[in-house]
């Protein structure tokens, strides 16, 4: 059966200035002009035999199953302070009872957002560009957003070229391309995938995570944090601490709702194809974010023609780990 396909597209006014000779310098980029141009000759079709829909918005694109959310990805850049601005994120990302499981710009972290990933060091040779994770001297222009729909599944992609203030002539030195995969809720769970591939656009281009012994960056959930909060992975009940956790490829987070009297969580699964696969984990009880790192404190080269790619799957269910069977789902996963 052909999936129906509905195309949401937004293309920055940068794109739109940009001239020639900046085109002809990078030879991906008179693709990417193409793909849009295309997406704007397509038709919207609903896909009436699916139960996702899509709703946009100024901000972003708003995913439904069977009229009730999903996750919301913000497109545009969102105001945290009056210095700081976000986007290329999920939030909210809901619960399976509609609750809203993430949060956005808490007043511990300012910065932190929902699902996200983002990098402290950003480099070109041993020149310090920009930080991705608090965007200083960086901003993303999401320059093309489609969604695809059919009855077992939504998928949105995404074409994200990032610059930095400290490049001359603003040029793009990075092209991000996103798949975020949702598919069909099931009675107790939810899978949504994410494949992230980072390509240069420039020589030089480096990425790594915090510059001190935690090594944070990479894939981020920023979650609500409920006292009965429990941490488990594969080895059994892991204990957050300062540093790097060695935890193994999937790690979940449950607690319990005191009103409902139910467990639920969520649980974040990492692919064996994601170059530093089993990865370490930062982990938080309070206060801030949940991590599974790449690539550490160490920087790493993005190649101008092999994308770095990074695939992680979340989990969303009722119950715990145990009952989830979040081991289970993590084997599925990994002859995918």
């Amino acid at each position: 059966m052909d999936s129906a396909v509905k195309k949401v597209n937004f293309i920055a006014p940068e794109l739109i200035n940009y001239n020639m000779q900046l085109f002809t310098s990078f030879r991906i980029a008179g693709f990417i002009v193409l793909e849009v141009i295309i997406s704007f000759g397509c038709s919207n079709q609903n896909a009436t035999d699916s139960p996702f829909t899509v709703r946009e918005n100024k901000q972003g694109i708003e995913l439904l199953e069977n009229d009730h959310p999903v996750f919301f990805y913000q497109r545009e850049p969102k105001a945290s302070t009056e210095k700081y601005f976000f986007n290329n994120y999920l939030h909210p990302l809901y619960d399976l009872k509609g609750d809203t499981l993430t949060e956005e710009f808490p007043e511990d972290h300012l910065h932190h957002r929902g699902i996200f990933w983002a990098w402290h060091q950003v480099y070109i040779d041993d020149k310090e560009i920009g930080d991705n994770w608090m965007m200083e001297n960086i901003s993303l222009d999401v320059v093309s957003a489609n969604t695809k729909m059919d009855d077992k599944e939504a998928q949105l992609n995404v074409v994200v070229l990032w610059k930095s203030s400290g490049i001359q002539n603003g040029q793009h030195f990075l092209e991000e391309r996103t798949s975020i995969v949702v598919h069909q809720q099931q009675s107790h769970s939810r899978k949504i995938d994410f494949e992230i591939s980072l390509k240069a656009l420039v020589p030089g281009v480096q990425l790594g995570g915090s510059a001190d012994v935690k090594g944070y960056g990479g894939f981020c959930a920023r979650i609500k944090l409920p006292k009965s909060l429990v941490f488990t992975s594969a080895q059994g009940s892991v204990t957050p601490m300062e540093g790097q956790v060695i935890a193994g490829a999937w790690l979940d987070f449950s607690s319990l709702d005191s009103t409902r009297k139910t467990e639920s969580g969520m649980a974040i699964l990492c692919h064996p194809g994601t170059p530093n696969y089993p990865a370490p984990w930062i982990l938080r009880q309070t206060g801030s974010m949940q991590n599974i790192v790449f690539p550490g404190t160490s920087r790493i080269e993005i190649s101008m023609e092999k994308p770095t790619v990074l695939r992680y799957r979340l989990v969303i269910h009722d119950g715990n780990a145990n009952q989830a069977d979040i081991a289970a789902l993590q084997a599925e996963y990994e002859l995918q």
